[in-house]
């Protein structure tokens, strides 16, 4: 290895905090202080990705991070891309051999943060999730995560005890590794989930929320379950599929029934709410298998014609004031 290989090897911070932002604005103060009040022994950086936000959130966090005790990378995206294009941008700016990613809420304490990293410095596991002993969130938010979990389970064989959370911590080389995808529906978990399966759960705290509301809305809940639920399986295909032939029996049945009562009782006069009810459901099941198929077609095509998965608007890099 030349010296300035072993310079720069030497300058990369051992830990990586990430935290996306997104209208974060007053919140941001109270989230530095955060880290400013943690006694972290080992070499660190903070990496801010401000997710489109229009309150002002990424000027107001590099005018507050220019005396930071650590090295702080802001990156700004283009426009709302979602949490999970967010974080994977801000992996690919992480330098630290170990990587936590953070809400930027302050339900993720720094303290439980530093556990996570320890516990996967420890182990040999390549990713570990936090397991709240309970939960803070609010019930919308709840119930989407155990839908989401149950389509994991279900469509990529996801261990029924590992609960997929955002407060996960992760080596440098996994998150390398993920963050080549370059899709327009990332998600995280799937992308993990496939990509290892040295796997490790730790216990930890969950804060209440400092203050605002969730931005995870029922409509960004459904699009995040339809990027797991399309990108990472053909299983809804298959389900369409059993679904036609079911059809297709139910079809055949009512077809044979029909056949034998003419022949051995004549003609019965046709009922005609049975009828609407037959075409209405085969109609429905018609239109919901192109539908499945048309979700598949258009993400192919957005993937091939190019639909960034983010877009950096700039980066700042706020060095270590060095007294």
């Amino acid at each position: 290895m030349t010296n300035r290989g072993l310079s720069t090897r030497m300058s990369e911070p051992l830990l990586s905090f990430v935290v996306p932002l997104h209208n974060t604005g007053d919140s941001i103060p109270a989230l530095l202080d955060a880290f400013r009040r943690e006694t972290i022994e080992d070499s660190w950086e903070l990496v801010l990705v401000d997710d489109g936000s229009v309150d002002g959130t990424f000027e107001r966090a590099r005018s507050l991070t220019s005396d930071f005790p650590a090295p702080v990378t802001l990156v700004e995206l283009a426009r709302n891309f979602g949490e999970h294009a967010a974080v994977l941008e801000a992996w690919r700016h992480a330098r630290g051999r170990f990587i936590v990613n953070l809400d930027d809420d302050m339900q993720n304490p720094v303290s439980e943060a530093l556990k996570l990293l320890r516990h996967l410095r420890e182990s040999g596991a390549e990713v570990v999730y936090s397991q709240y002993t309970e939960k803070k969130h609010s019930w919308p938010r709840n119930l989407g995560s155990r839908v989401m979990n149950c389509c994991a389970t279900f469509l990529l064989g996801k261990p029924r005890d590992l609960y997929l959370s955002s407060f996960r911590a992760v080596r440098h080389e996994l998150a390398r590794r993920i963050t080549g995808h370059r899709g327009p529906y990332p998600h995280i978990d799937g992308l993990i989930l496939g990509a290892t399966n040295r796997i490790a759960t730790l216990q930890v705290e969950h804060a209440e929320r400092m203050g605002g509301k969730s931005g995870y809305t029922p409509r960004k809940l459904v699009r995040l379950a339809l990027s797991l639920l399309f990108d990472f399986s053909i299983m809804p295909l298959r389900v369409a599929g059993v679904l036609g032939l079911v059809l297709c029996a139910g079809g055949a049945a009512i077809l044979a029934e029909v056949v034998v009562e003419t022949l051995f009782f004549g003609r019965q006069q046709a009922g005609w709410g049975s009828l609407m009810g037959a075409l209405a459901i085969f109609s429905g099941a018609q239109l919901l298998i192109l539908g499945v198929m048309g979700e598949y077609v258009g993400r192919a095509f957005m993937t091939v014609s190019g639909k960034p998965q983010s877009l950096v608007r700039s980066v700042v890099n706020q060095p270590l004031k060095t007294t």
